[in-house]
């Protein structure tokens, strides 16, 4: 995929789930990760586990929908040379039963967050001169409907559009702009859903029939982290088992 060591990562949401795999992932790649989120405990812990690995990782605590928490850690990110947006939020509701409160939350994380920070990152990264890549994540929600979680899927595909339109303008400053959008995966936080009934039914209509493994985003994240996709910019790379190809 390339030679990532002596880079430096940052990973919003690396307190669990996604976010705290693509920091493992990097740190065994020889990437200096900094670990972003609201839980400065579980990151701190994440760090020591990545440390007693032989990686190198710091954590940092960040709230990616507060202004003043990304100009906090200002100075670091004048170091990155990887951003990893993943930090994101989920409420589940029937669109006539969702709060604004619910679609302020949603937006306000995994859409306007993650310009903030990319935004903010960018300019760094342009300051620097050295260029960089921002990868952002999104989902199949983004692209195809699903019922029940109207603000989540809203934002996802804003972040599909805002990977294009920033790939476009940051092209010139040699910074790439990609996204991976992940189906369905199995984390902690959604274990017992896919052992019920209906998590049962809806793997089936996978047309691998299985829910997607962390290990399966590794590809797509080290090639978009890496020089091997130095001719890639507004790229959407969706790893989902072939979900958005099922038939009707």
């Amino acid at each position: 995929m390339g030679d990532l060591a002596g880079r430096r990562a940052l990973i919003t949401g690396a307190s669990s789930g996604l976010g705290a795999h693509f920091a493992r992932v990097l740190a065994g790649e020889g990437v200096q990760v900094v670990l972003a989120a609201r839980r400065i405990g579980a990151l701190s812990t994440l760090a020591e586990t990545i440390t007693a690995c032989g990686g190198q990782a710091d954590a940092v605590q960040l709230d990616v929908a507060d202004p003043n928490s990304i100009a906090a850690i200002t100075p670091t990110l004048g170091t990155i040379d990887i951003l990893v947006n993943n930090a994101g939020v989920v409420r589940e509701a029937n669109a006539l039963d969702q709060s604004e409160a619910d679609w302020d939350c949603v937006v306000d994380t995994n859409l306007k967050g993650l310009f903030l920070l990319a935004q903010a990152t960018a300019r760094a990264m342009k300051a620097r001169g050295v260029g960089g890549s921002i990868i952002n994540i999104a989902s199949i929600l983004g692209i195809r409907q699903g019922g029940g979680v109207l603000p989540y899927a809203v934002s996802k595909a804003g972040v599909i559009q805002f990977t294009k339109v920033m790939a476009l303008e940051l092209a010139r400053y040699g910074i790439r702009v990609n996204a991976i959008a992940p189906g369905y995966f199995a984390t902690e936080i959604n274990s017992e859903f896919w052992e019920s009934e209906p998590g049962k039914a809806l793997v089936r209509r996978i047309p691998q029939r299985r829910l997607g493994h962390l290990p399966d985003l590794d590809g797509p994240l080290l090639l978009l982290a890496s020089d091997a996709s130095r001719y890639m910019t507004g790229s959407v790379i969706v790893v989902d088992g072939g979900h958005l190809v099922s038939g009707l």
